[in-house]
């Protein structure tokens, strides 16, 4: 079939009605992610990659899989961080005599991290590149670590939690973007990129649930060391300092004609980029709603154990139901894959957040520890396949040549909520107990589904 017939199967951007992308449809997010690449008549702006598709062949095939690989284990590491907090706070608290509001300052520099991070992304990855952004982010991470695992003095023990947002917002915005710049399979690999760091806030809550008990508590972040050492490795070793058109194009993907044309220095939408992503409202509402979402996520899936240690009665196993609501965070992002492509990503999120809230009610207004913990158990399967979804929508209402930095954006700005809202929990705490936490993360629930229903469903025109 010739390229003039492929092309005009498939509509343009320009050509698309609201109708045509409206992401009730199964498959809406892939139809606009899957974007074909068309042939120029003008030479290309870029001299090293060609704006005419390469033939795809196993090698390339073979790269494609370890490019994806290593930002899920990128990823692994972002969810091990997230899971490791909350068994260590009622340790954090004991050995550093602090209380609820004082112990809540890892929050906040974990959230100042984050938002610095997102800030600087994009400047960061237009001069640098995907590749260097990604392995700074891991070595910023190394150094968290360090700074965390000799239990130095609480200052700057919390010190070590800014060099960790900042590393992760880096990192989760450049994998985030990369992946959903891919033309085949966009939405698939997005469930299972967030599903592995699901699986890494299972594993890491089991672990250090067992360090909170020993003497050297601290050593868990050596644990976490080694990790990120690892994940600087991989992230040398397959991207190389690379940006992220040369490493699509290794793997057979030639950049969009549209995303290639306005890269060129001068070009009218480069001339300021900062100014055009954040004229863009839809962006600042999926921004708020994954800040909003990130954070009901780490504040149940951290202070739950607080919550079931003083209030149902746990005790120093408590830790596990923390493992579970991860657990389920893992299955939902896959398991629940067929439901989305079923009734439609965005009513899903519609349905998945109204039944959260209901198993939260059961959570916060039945007195049982078992209960309870089956309940978080479901409210993680419930909220896991959000977040891909966020994401995949994002590729469907935002400018395909702005989309990097947009996620890079959404993603580095949600995280600030892994961050903002356990501080809140922990400051709410501080005041009236630890039972606040239930009718806040119900309350922050509710606001997460009305943040969804302004959120347009198709794209809208950008100047």
């Amino acid at each position: 079939m010739s390229n003039s017939i492929e092309l005009a199967a498939i509509p343009t951007r320009a050509s698309q009605t609201p109708a045509a992308t409206t992401p009730e449809h199964p498959n809406a997010s892939l139809k606009h992610l899957d974007r074909v690449a068309t042939h120029s008549a003008e030479p290309s702006h870029s001299p090293s990659i060609s704006s005419e598709a390469p033939v795809s062949t196993p090698a390339m095939r073979l790269k494609a899989k370890v490019q994806f690989a290593t930002l899920c284990w990128t990823l692994f590491l972002a969810g091990w961080n997230d899971g490791t907090t909350g068994p260590l706070l009622p340790r954090i608290q004991a050995v550093y005599h602090v209380g609820f509001a004082m112990v809540s300052l890892v929050f906040v520099l974990n959230c100042l991290g984050f938002v610095v991070g997102a800030a600087l992304n994009v400047w960061l990855s237009d001069r640098l590149g995907l590749g260097r952004v990604m392995l700074l982010g891991s070595l910023l991470q190394i150094a968290g670590y360090a700074f965390e695992a000799p239990a130095p003095i609480f200052p700057v023990f919390v010190l070590g939690y800014f060099f960790n947002g900042f590393g992760i917002a880096l990192q989760d915005a450049g994998a985030n973007g990369y992946v959903a710049s891919l033309k085949e399979g966009a939405s698939t690999k997005m469930g299972i990129l967030h599903a592995v760091y699901g699986a890494g806030a299972l594993a890491a809550p089991l672990i250090a649930t067992e360090f909170a008990r020993m003497r050297q508590w601290s050593f868990h972040y050596l644990v976490s060391l080694g990790i990120a050492v690892s994940n600087s490795v991989l992230l040398f070793v397959v991207f190389r300092f690379k940006d992220q058109d040369t490493c699509l194009a290794e793997i057979g993907q030639a950049p969009d004609q549209e995303s290639e044309t306005d890269s060129t220095p001068g070009a009218g939408r480069n001339s300021n980029k900062y100014k055009q992503i954040f004229r863009i409202p839809a962006l600042h509402l999926l921004a708020f709603f994954a800040l909003i979402y990130i954070g009901v996520e780490v504040t149940l899936g951290g202070w739950i154990v607080t919550y079931v240690r003083e209030l149902r009665g746990g005790g120093d196993s408590s830790g596990y139901i923390s493992s579970g609501f991860f657990a389920g965070l893992m299955l939902g992002r896959i398991g629940l894959l067929w439901v989305n492509h079923k009734i439609g990503e965005r009513r899903a999120v519609f349905v998945y957040g109204l039944i959260a809230i209901g198993l939260e009610l059961v959570v916060w207004l039945v007195p049982s520890l078992i209960g309870g913990g089956i309940a978080i158990s479901f409210v993680g399967v419930l909220l896991g396949p959000i977040y891909p979804i966020v994401m995949n929508h994002a590729g469907l209402v935002l400018p395909p040549w702005l989309l990097t930095g947009c996620i890079g954006w959404i993603a580095g700005f949600g995280q600030a909520g892994s961050a903002f809202l356990p501080f809140v929990t922990g400051a709410v705490a501080s005041k009236v107990g630890i039972k606040g936490l239930q009718p806040l993360l119900v309350g922050m629930m509710g606001l997460m589904v009305g943040l969804w229903a302004l959120i347009p469903s198709h794209p809208r025109k950008v100047d």
